[in-house]
Formats: C-alpha cells, sequence, structure tokens
C-alpha cells in the first residue's frame, strides 16, 4: 500500500465525538468500507430504540454499517473478515478483543483525548480538567492489549483556558483529533510514520496522571477542599455528569462556579447568599460562587432566575 486513497479503512466508535473523526475522513476521500458501532438501545420516555450518532451519520452518507451485540460473535467475526480491511480506525468505542483488533493486516489506531502515556483511561477529558492541567492534548497509538497502552504514531497539545468546561474542551478535541486522525493516516498508509513506544516516553521518577471512570461519588462536592480545586471539578464535569452538593437537603447540580480567595472564618460547606444575585458556599481558603445550577426536581438556570423562584426555609436573616 502506497497511499491513503488505496487504503481500505473500517471505522468503529459511537458518540458525537467520534462523528466528528468519521466525517473528515469520509469527506476528504477515505475508503470507508465498513462502520461498526452500538446496537440501538431503548431511549426516552417512550423508550423507543434510538440510533448511535455515528450511525446516524452512516446511514446518511451511505456507509456500510454493523451493530455486533458481542464482538467475538463468529458471524460479526466473518463480516469483519469480509470487508478485506487494511487498517482499522477507533475513536470512542469500546474495548477490543485481540482477534478484532489484531485482525487487519495494518492492526488499528486509536485516538484518545490526551497526551499519552498521560491520562489513560475512559475519561481523560474532565480528569485533566479537574486536576487543574493547563495543557492537554490528543493522540493517535496502535492498539494492543492493556488500554492505551500501544505505540504512539503523533499528537497534538492543546491548551486549557482557566474558564474552560469539559464540554468546551470536547467540543474542540473532536475537530482537533478529527484532523490528526486523518495526517496520521496519510503517514501511515504510505509507510512514513515510525510509531514511538510508551515507555520511551515515561519518566520512573514521575507520576503519570490516569483517568478512571466517572462515578456518581466523582461529583459529590467536598467543601474540606482549595475553593480552586472545587471550581476546577465543577469545570471538569460540566455540563455532564455534573459536581454537586446539598442545599437545604436538596440535590444542587453545579455548572459554572467561580472562587474568591480569603481568609476564612466560617466553617467549610456553610451556604450565604443575598436573595437576589449571588449564592456562595464556603471552601478552605474562600468562597466558591454559584453562576449556573440545576436544583432537583427544577429546570438548569442562571443564579439570578433561581434566586427569583427559590426561597430559603429559614429565609436570609441568619445567611
Amino acid at each position: 500500500m502506497s497511499s491513503l486513497q488505496e487504503c481500505r479503512i473500517i471505522f468503529m466508535g459511537t458518540p458525537e465525538f467520534a462523528v466528528a473523526t468519521l466525517d473528515y475522513l469520509f469527506k476528504n476521500g477515505c475508503k470507508i468500507v465498513g462502520v461498526v458501532t452500538a446496537p440501538d438501545k431503548p431511549a426516552g420516555r417512550g423508550m423507543q430504540l434510538s440510533e448511535s450518532a455515528v450511525k446516524k451519520y452512516a446511514l446518511e452518507n451511505g456507509l456500510n454499517v454493523l451493530q455486533p451485540v458481542k464482538l467475538k460473535d463468529p458471524t460479526f467475526l466473518d463480516q469483519l473478515q469480509s470487508l478485506h480491511a487494511d487498517v482499522q480506525i477507533v475513536v470512542a468505542f469500546r474495548m477490543l478483543p485481540e482477534v478484532v483488533w489484531n485482525m487487519p493486516p495494518r492492526g488499528t489506531i486509536n485516538l484518545h483525548g490526551s497526551l499519552l502515556p498521560a491520562y489513560r483511561g475512559a475519561a481523560p477529558i474532565n480528569w485533566a480538567i479537574i486536576n487543574g492541567e493547563l495543557e492537554t492534548g490528543v493522540t493517535t497509538f496502535k492498539l494492543q492489549q492493556e488500554i492505551d497502552t500501544g505505540d504512539l504514531l503523533l499528537t497534538e497539545k492543546i491548551p486549557i483556558p482557566e474558564n474552560y468546561t469539559a464540554g468546551e474542551l470536547h467540543d474542540e478535541m473532536k475537530l482537533i483529533g478529527a484532523r490528526l486522525m486523518f495526517k496520521t493516516l496519510e503517514a501511515y498508509c504510505s509507510n512514513t510514520l515510525v510509531p514511538t513506544p510508551q515507555i520511551d516516553l515515561m519518566h520512573h521518577s514521575a507520576e503519570i496522571p490516569l483517568a478512571p471512570k466517572l462515578t456518581t461519588e466523582t461529583g459529590n462536592i467536598n467543601w474540606d477542599s482549595n475553593a480552586k480545586k472545587i471550581v476546577d471539578l465543577v469545570r471538569g464535569l460540566s455540563p455532564y455528569p455534573t459536581a454537586y452538593t446539598l442545599l437545604e437537603s436538596k440535590k444542587l447540580k453545579i455548572f459554572k462556579s467561580t472562587y474568591d480567595l480569603t481568609e476564612m472564618t466560617e466553617s467549610t460547606g456553610i451556604f450565604q447568599s443575598d436573595g437576589k444575585s449571588y449564592l456562595r458556599f464556603s471552601a478552605l481558603d474562600g468562597w466558591v460562587y454559584i453562576h449556573d445550577l440545576q436544583m432537583e426536581g427544577k429546570k438548569r438556570m442562571d443564579i439570578a432566575s433561581f434566586l427569583r423562584g427559590y426561597r430559603f426555609s429559614n429565609g436570609l436573616d441568619n445567611l
């Protein structure tokens, strides 16, 4: 194989993040011989079957779609083999068994939302912001047995502005990642790209941050923390799954917050409000101001709208 135009590609992905790469490859003339995505799932109040974002795009553009329930299913493996792909591309899909990722002669390339080997795992975008990083990036790499450990192909750095949320970084990263994957394929299919083992970039004296799967407990705000750390948690979990706390025994989801450092005399976790323009909670070294929120059972709204309709159980005299 001497060029990208001759390369037969199978694309694997499910959410909107993956659509950006599939769209970029398709519109730039890549030969997509198959698209593998998740099976349709019941969703909404009526629990009607819902198609993945990748499936919708593939069908709209006449691409061949495969939706295996089990990736080791013999029928699926036969279908995959019959497509005679040279290489497989994986973006935001599930873990692949070796029989799948090792099937094409050129193997399988993954796009990951971090500068590997940092932030290996399921939620790299979120954890980079939660940890207060000023920079992250995207990486293309060859899949192998252990998750996110394969040889690196290309990377591109992305600065993280101090007010960025995970949602904003996600939207920027999916476009940068799409271009990086195309660039990777161009070089890879013309045999001009030399993979770099991740071990070559790992410094044994430095701890490499990981990006484990987010849980409900991840978003539970600990007010015995520094104010900036709390705001970074809010940013890193916005708009989903969101950081949260309790306000008068009701769950309060927080989408946007800022902080003001000051010497504190109040206990941590105490809230104050003027009933009109601000709601703030005491942290270890300052106040965290809530700007965008959703009270349990209510719609998401800005702080002024929330305070117009909310009545504190004990009034505001003692706040």
